[in-house]
């Protein structure tokens, strides 16, 4: 009878030990602050590039190879405007990864082509604009702060 009481007392704290890290680790994720800038260009960086919102869907999921997102099953998995080679769809992904959009995904061999969501990312893509059935449009401003801070990446503007 002790016993069972002390079994019992030991699975009531696993227990409230386990919820207390559920409800430490999802108010990480809900106190999560990224800077206003790094915001700010990440979103441009996405506004600007070739990809469509179904693209950053998926990747929020999953992640999704560079093979899948370029070429013709870029278009027709309605994951790019339109046709981009390998080499382009590559750089214009390593855009995203470097502005802190995107991360490589690792498997135990190293770094694979796969690509998915950061949290910065996945705040942008799936909370600011989740209801979007495209991002907004760019201006002429932004394409030309995106393309400058491309070209320069140690001065982000």
């Amino acid at each position: 009878m002790g016993q069972e009481r002390g079994e019992k007392a030991l699975k009531s704290s696993i227990q409230t030990d386990r919820q207390e890290q559920d409800q430490h680790r999802s108010h990480q994720q809900m106190t999560i602050e990224f800077d206003p800038k790094s915001v700010r260009r990440a979103e441009r960086a996405i506004r600007c590039g070739p990809f469509t919102p179904k693209l950053f869907c998926q990747l929020s999921f999953r992640g999704v190879g560079l093979s899948e997102i370029t070429g013709n099953e870029g278009v027709s998995n309605a994951y790019t405007k339109k046709f981009m080679g390998l080499i382009p769809g590559e750089t214009a992904l390593l855009w995203l990864v470097n502005v802190g959009v995107l991360r490589r995904e690792v498997d135990g061999q190293g770094i694979t082509d796969s690509f998915r969501l950061t949290p910065m990312g996945f705040y942008i893509t799936q909370q600011q604009w989740q209801d979007l059935e495209a991002y907004p449009e760019p201006s002429l401003g932004d394409r030309l702060q995106n393309f400058l801070a491309q070209w320069q990446p140690t001065r982000f503007i």
